[in-house]
């Protein structure tokens, strides 16, 4: 029986990505380095900024690089003043209230810009728990973060589903054993798929996902009724 639906943040619930990329290409020219969508994806989406900058600028000491990364984050924050969620980011919310599911919030962004984001957008109170890649042993794509989820819902893998948008998100959620849906907006479906998404949408308004979530509600309705 479905009991929670678990939300990636940086790509999944906003498209963030953009503004990412923009940051990084202005932070790593100071250095002389210039990036291509290619390189982003590959070297900087969805991991963590200290294996980011040790493997960009291993040049950097561990206190530089922290505060490398910290001036990335704040100008990311300075260009992201207007974030709007995912089309049918609000509906999909509300179907959960209406069936009565948990929400977590599982993300590797750093601590002050999940909570930028989440005030941003005015979805503060949308998540019953909200678990930070830096207050688990390690970040995606280890299953860490997915499974401290689910020891703070009191669920198992089987009884929820993972929503995300990167490779290692989605490498993090099915080692969890949670069913995981790809969010296709900064990678290419056939590759969400194949690290082992079960489906790819481009957004929450997409038929495949709420024919999906309706099924699961009518075979919960009729197992009651049994």
């Amino acid at each position: 029986m479905l009991a929670a639906i678990l939300f990636d943040l940086d790509g999944t619930i906003v498209n963030t990505d953009p503004i990412h990329y923009q940051a990084w290409q202005q932070m790593l020219s100071s250095y002389s380095l210039e990036i291509d969508e290619t390189f982003y994806k590959s070297r900087i989406s969805g991991r963590l900024n200290p294996e980011i900058v040790k493997d960009i600028l291993p040049q950097l000491s561990a206190a530089e690089g922290q505060k490398f990364a910290d001036d990335k984050e704040a100008l990311f924050r300075q260009l992201a003043s207007h974030l709007q969620p995912l089309s049918g980011f609000a509906e999909l919310i509300a179907w959960t209230e209406a069936h009565q599911l948990q929400r977590a919030l599982v993300t590797n962004a750093p601590r002050l810009n999940a909570e930028f984001m989440l005030e941003v957008l005015g979805i503060k109170e949308a998540f019953h728990t909200v678990i930070l890649a830096e207050d688990c042993t390690a970040g995606k794509p280890d299953p860490a973060p997915y499974q401290v989820a689910l020891d703070k819902l009191e669920i198992n893998a089987e009884n929820a589903i993972a929503l995300e948008d990167s490779p290692s998100g989605i490498r993090a959620a099915v080692a969890a054993g949670i069913r995981t849906i790809g969010i296709a907006s900064t990678h290419d479906p056939e590759i969400l798929q194949a690290i082992g998404a079960f489906m790819a949408i481009p957004d929450f308004t997409d038929l495949q996902l709420w024919t999906f979530l309706n099924s699961l509600t009518e075979t919960d309705l009729s197992a009651i009724r049994l």
